[in-house]
């Protein structure tokens, strides 16, 4: 019988055995490392002994961290990053180059969706946005420069869901990497090897910090793609065989952009694994309470959460998540005025910007994190003016409900 996610994670060994044995991984708050001899630090440089030289490269700390990430999804190799947009672009920069194309969802993360259409382009990267559930138009869009694939398992704000094993399939018939942002959907709702993704990455500042700790991302190979069909990594391969991602990424990018996790972060991090099992279940019992009321109440025109049987989502988060498709939620009401007014009026709920915080956390993404772009172009990605992102947190569910209500009866 397979040991619960808390159980597991608490239980990951140490890369090495601490001479004190210490219960939980020392901060190795340390710049660089010393070795026993000159022909060994030579050895590490030629890439023949391996240890830990700079942090900048890597560092025991987060190697536990890696480690523990490694171990709880199943995936065959994990790199540590300072943020989850680094984790994607260094993906990105892995895997592509110049003239080289990207198939995305028109429905991406606006920071996301702006990483590709705006920062990427202008090096030369061409990014096609297609809706990712028509999977004619994904694969109509592939070509002999596509390197890979990649969206979101449930894309933010909108809350949609695309068949992954559909895609999978897509990228598999013509061998090109699939990546999922798997942000929303943490390792105990979502398994990405199970259903043959690529390479997942996600942003673990949001529920695996613990609580909103530490800024982070995760990149993980799931040793499912032959690398040599890559020809940005085609090289690599013939060194260093199924590592050949990795090994790019070390050495060509996260070494060189300076992308790396902090010790600190990475303790951060460690502790926000061990108890996220316990957090994302309370989080995911308020979504599904908040859900039912808000549905019912004759003040909100619309309720989208995939987690509820009403949702168009449904069948999907049933499939893939099960049933547990994150914790954050949107709903409308008749204005952005009325909007606004409501978030004014709330005691409990803040008005912030981020995902799976401790504290549930509300924002505007029409006003905030979208309006860089164009009205039209917003309406286009589904960002409307009526429309609040609800990131539920671990409070009490009476009273976020009484919050919400009470704010509610003064619009």
């Amino acid at each position: 019988m397979e040991k619960s996610f808390t159980t597991r994670s608490l239980n990951i060994p140490f890369p090495k055995e601490d001479p004190h044995r210490a219960l939980d991984m020392p901060v190795y708050e340390s710049i660089a490392f010393d070795f026993a001899s000159s022909e060994d630090i030579a050895a590490n440089f030629r890439g023949e002994l391996p240890a830990h030289v700079y942090s900048r490269t890597s560092n025991p700390t987060v190697e536990y961290f890696e480690r523990k990430m490694k171990t709880l999804t199943g995936a065959y190799q994990s790199l540590a990053l300072a943020s989850g947009m680094a984790a994607i672009s260094n993906t990105i920069l892995a895997l592509c180059k110049a003239g080289d194309n990207i198939i995305s969802s028109n429905h991406l993360f606006g920071h996301s969706f702006a990483l590709l259409d705006q920062s990427f382009a202008s090096y030369g990267l061409e990014t096609r946005f297609v809706d990712t559930n028509n999977l004619a138009e994904i694969e109509s869009n592939i070509d002999e420069n596509t390197r890979l694939i990649y969206f979101e398992t449930v894309t933010n704000p909108q809350l949609e869901i695309a068949d992954i094993e559909a895609i999978v399939a897509i990228a598999n018939k013509h061998q090109i990497v699939l990546v999922v942002d798997s942000t929303v959907t943490p390792p105990v709702s979502f398994s990405s090897k199970s259903l043959g993704v690529h390479v997942e990455v996600m942003s673990t500042t949001k529920f695996i910090s613990g609580g909103a700790t530490s800024f982070g991302g995760v990149i993980l190979d799931n040793g499912l793609y032959d690398w040599s069909k890559n020809p940005n990594t085609k090289d690599f391969r013939e060194k260093f065989g199924k590592d050949a991602f990795i090994a790019r990424l070390r050495k060509n990018y996260y070494r060189n952009t300076g992308g790396a996790m902090t010790a600190h972060t990475a303790h951060y991090q460690i502790l926000g694994l061990d108890i996220l099992e316990l957090r994302f279940e309370r989080s995911y019992q308020n979504c599904m309470a908040l859900g039912e009321f808000l549905s019912q109440h004759p003040k909100v025109k619309k309720v989208t959460y995939p987690g509820l049987k009403s949702d168009v989502g449904y069948e999907l988060a049933m499939k893939q998540f099960n049933g547990k498709p994150g914790t954050v939620m949107t709903f409308d009401l008749e204005s952005q005025a009325a909007c606004f007014a409501f978030m004014n009026e709330l005691e409990i709920i803040r008005r912030a910007t981020n995902l799976n915080d401790n504290k549930s956390l509300i924002i505007h993404p029409f006003s905030t994190i979208y309006v860089e772009f164009p009205e039209e172009e917003r309406k286009a990605m589904g960002i409307q003016p009526t429309m609040m992102r609800l990131s539920v947190g671990i409070e009490a569910a009476p009273d976020l409900i009484a919050d919400i209500e009470q704010a509610l009866s003064r619009i």
